[in-house]
């Protein structure tokens, strides 16, 4: 059993009061480091001075590029020999960044993933396959470590290889999965090629899905694919990895676990706090960190507070499932638009496939945006009207969602490239 009930529907005021303390050992902590030192000379500040949680919004954000400028040990508060492990988040844009642990963060870590699967009801009983990368990626190792300290067993699969997942899948058993959403809709593709029905012919029961925003329709698609529930997860790098926030039974948001973190919703852009309730960048500060305290980490990630109790009687607040990230944000004409929205729009649709990639050219001063869909096969049966009526209405369903026109190509099935891994959604051919 692994209901830490006391913890996780603790009273408001004693859970404050806990953030609080740890705040106060956190904020001494982060003044070993090079960077914070240095950051609180500049804006004279006395963490001495941060006596309530209000006062929290009196110290100075993080980013990534604060991250970065200080590799590789800017942000370290022990001496390196306390170190036992280090992730490192993509390079992509740039240099990575690399976060460090201590044995008492992955412990404190570990207890998180456990504390997260157990909320969305895998057991001891239970067969985990851990379907995500390994290595500088926080997500395989994360939960790995948090499905044994469950007791489950655990196969280590990793990334690809989709017909040998499948037999692994049967020859041990599998009840859990932990999958990329994308990578489950390809696999479903599959199964269906190898004559195997994931229903009827797996045991398999929960799902974990992380890594890439998915709307509410692309979970549904999965769940009636597998006939499993999909519980949505949520982590990044600089917050230790997965385990940040779960959603329990109930389904309705993610908790968010503030024994671990404090969390702010800011305005983007006047980086002032919004109400509960209304959307903004989750910003977070680490509570329990040894290694590498982060103090008001701007995510870029957009998602809201849920007002309210859960029915679930866990009193850690919910967070919504993230709507996108303010530096995948596509401007257009000036209309902001996210991959997320029109993925939404897409599973909503009869007729349309599980691949899209949304394509953006400029020609002269004008943007253009070309959503290129794969159509399902028995789309594929010769009657051109059918397929230019479909056309027609993602062209017009888009449009009345994102508030521009998409040019709309209809695909064959499985022309669009496939990805195993994180699947790239835009294509920007755009000139800065």
């Amino acid at each position: 059993m692994y209901w830490e009930k006391e913890i996780e529907t603790m009273d408001r005021s004693r859970l404050e009061q806990m953030q609080l303390a740890r705040l106060s050992e956190t904020l001494e902590r982060a003044k070993r480091s090079v960077y914070y030192r240095k950051r609180f000379a500049e804006l004279g500040l006395d963490p001495g001075r941060i006596r309530t949680l209000a006062d929290v919004a009196n110290l100075p954000l993080t980013n990534k590029d604060d991250l970065r400028e200080q590799w590789p040990y800017g942000f370290l508060t022990v001496s390196r020999d306390e170190i036992v492990r280090m992730h490192s988040s993509s390079g992509t844009t740039g240099r990575a960044t690399v976060i460090y642990h201590t044995a008492n963060d992955l412990a404190a870590w570990t207890n998180l993933l456990a504390r997260c699967m157990y909320m969305a009801g895998m057991r001891r009983s239970d067969v985990f396959q851990n379907m995500m990368t390994y290595g500088l990626f926080t997500g395989g190792l994360g939960f790995h470590y948090g499905a044994e300290k469950l007791g489950a067993l655990v196969i280590p699969a990793g990334s690809g290889n989709s017909k040998r997942q499948i037999q692994l899948m049967q020859d041990f058993e599998t009840t859990v999965v932990h999958i990329i959403p994308s990578y489950a809709l390809h696999l479903s593709t599959v199964f269906a090629e190898i004559g195997v029905d994931p229903r009827r012919d797996t045991k398999l029961r929960i799902a974990f899905l992380g890594a890439e925003p998915h709307s509410e329709k692309m979970r549904q698609k999965i769940e009636e694919l597998y006939g499993f529930r999909a519980f949505n997860s949520y982590g990044l790098s600089e917050m230790n990895g997965p385990g940040v926030a779960f959603e329990c039974a109930e389904q309705k948001g993610m908790h968010i676990w503030e024994d671990n973190y404090i969390v702010e919703i800011i305005d983007p852009v006047t980086l002032k706090p919004v109400p509960d309730g209304e959307e903004g960048e989750l910003v977070m500060t680490t509570l329990l960190r040894e290694g590498m305290p982060i103090l008001r980490y701007r995510t870029k990630d957009l998602t809201r507070i849920i007002p309210g109790p859960c029915p679930c009687g866990r009193t850690h607040r919910r967070i919504e499932r993230i709507k996108g990230r303010t530096d995948d944000m596509m401007i257009l004409k000036g209309v902001n638009i996210f991959p997320i929205q029109i993925e939404k729009k897409l599973m909503e649709i009869p007729g349309v496939g599980t691949n899209f990639v949304i394509v953006l050219d400029r020609a002269g001063f004008n943007d253009q945006m070309t959503v290129k869909v794969e159509v399902k096969k028995d789309f594929f049966g010769g009657d051109l009207k059918q397929l230019e009526a479909l056309r027609r209405q993602i062209v017009e369903e888009l449009k009345s969602d994102i508030l521009i026109t998409p040019r709309v190509d209809l695909l064959e099935p499985d022309s669009l490239p496939k990805s195993e891994g994180k699947a790239q959604r835009v294509i920007d051919n755009r000139e800065d």
